[in-house]
């Protein structure tokens, strides 16, 4: 179909030349694809734009024209100035047309490149759209209520894990930026609300802490332990995180030692993943944390990017004294098999909900 040129497909929707089979093929894919759906609209703005100011043609040539004219004029010849008079209106608003078309075409070219750029990257920050209440109202109930456990709808999630068994609990900082208030929702499904201990934005990682000095992640300390050293490519990993209201499993293995764009504090990963999933632990086969999920390749199912977990440890290392963590020399799921693993590492890994005006 028009060899998916989006202009041509533009210029057959916008003169009437598009038969019925390719509209059809066109309408699914606009429903399908959002990305191609924006920008086949922008070129189609642009082309009603130009319908009508066909003398554009015309007055360039007049220019063109009047240009070549002064060139060839003598030395220190003066053209003379004439004021625009009424029946020139019509060229000035051609040029004025011109100009206004230059700019909006700059405009599409400039936000084309954005959305390539955009669609190339996406975090896995779960935005959840639909809302019993104003967020105002939200955080109104949430600050009345005598217990954490706000029934309301967030407005984004993702998925954090234990630092400590009491409430010590890292997820990607995206996740949580400009919150106003922040809660895990742990195996159990009860809510739990925590503050900011630390935070480096430049590698998407921070640490949360719980509020209530009673909570537990689980009946012993946490099992695994988090990996100083990057993994060896080709390293198999899996992961457990919350693109939906249950916990979701994926395996895969590591693709690259370095993440998007080259970055050397991520690995590439070839591992499904889905919003909601930002924040959620990548583990080794041992069962050892290796990574934390931040984004994926827009136009690829399975290209997926983690922090390196050498960013979690770096973090810790800055943390106050009164919050120091010290975290496990050696994990204790290597000898389990994987459904022993996941059943252990069910306990420490929690949803993240956000609340935002």
């Amino acid at each position: 179909m028009y060899n998916n040129n989006i202009w041509e497909l533009a210029e057959a929707w916008t003169d009437g030349s598009m038969n019925a089979a390719d509209r059809q093929l066109l309408e699914e894919r606009k429903m399908t694809d959002p990305v191609f759906a924006a920008e086949f609209q922008d070129c189609v703005n642009i082309l009603q734009s130009l319908q009508g100011s066909g003398e554009h043609k015309r007055f360039r040539a007049a220019l063109n024209n009047a240009h070549k004219q002064a060139a060839q004029q003598p030395h220190g010849f003066m053209p003379k100035t004439i004021s625009l008079a009424r029946n020139h209106w019509r060229t000035a608003a051609i040029a004025a047309s011109i100009a206004m078309l230059t700019s909006l075409t700059t405009f599409w070219i400039a936000q084309h490149n954005n959305k390539k750029i955009a669609s190339q990257y996406s975090l896995l920050r779960r935005d959840l759209e639909t809302y019993k209440r104003s967020q105002n109202k939200i955080i109104t109930d949430i600050k009345q209520q005598a217990t954490p456990a706000p029934q309301l709808e967030a407005r984004y999630t993702g998925t954090g894990f234990a630092l400590t068994n009491d409430g010590y609990l890292v997820t990607s900082y995206h996740v949580i930026s400009g919150a106003d208030s922040v809660y895990i929702q742990n195996r159990n499904g009860d809510y739990y609300k925590t503050h900011i201990v630390a935070f480096n934005e430049a590698t998407d990682v921070v640490v949360l802490k719980v509020e209530d000095k009673k909570f537990k992640f689980g009946k012993q300390e946490i099992p695994y332990t988090i990996a100083k050293n990057k993994k060896k490519l080709g390293t198999r990993v899996f992961t457990l995180g919350f693109p939906q209201d249950e916990i979701v499993y994926n395996e895969g293995y590591i693709s690259a030692k370095n993440g998007y764009g080259g970055d050397s504090s991520q690995y590439r990963l070839d591992i499904p993943a889905g919003p909601g999933q930002s924040g959620a632990p990548v583990a080794d086969a041992s069962g050892n944390i290796i990574g934390i999920i931040t984004g994926k390749e827009s136009e690829s199912e399975g290209t997926t990017y983690a922090v390196a977990s050498e960013a979690i440890i770096d973090l810790l290392n800055t943390l106050p004294e009164k919050n120091k963590i010290k975290m496990n020399a050696s994990g204790k799921l290597s000898k389990l098999g994987r459904e022993q693993q996941i059943e252990k590492l069910e306990y420490y890994t929690c949803a993240i909900k956000v609340y935002k005006k």
